[in-house]
């Protein structure tokens, strides 16, 4: 079962959500040769202070 997890900062609408599920399991499943229901994505939302790259949390930037 391919599984997908996505980490990204909030603001992105159920919408854009649910059509990234879409494109990615349509693709998967044409790459990788399996059925739709064989795809997990999980989606989350992370705050800007709960982030940091290079020793700075991108709430700081």
């Amino acid at each position: 079962m391919p599984h997908v997890q996505i980490d990204w900062f909030r603001g992105r609408t159920a919408e854009q959500k649910r059509e990234l599920a879409e494109v990615l399991t349509r693709e998967i499943c044409r790459i990788g040769g399996c059925e739709p229901n064989s795809v997990g994505i999980v989606f989350t939302d992370v705050d800007t202070e709960n982030w940091a790259r290079a020793g700075k949390l991108f709430s700081d930037s």
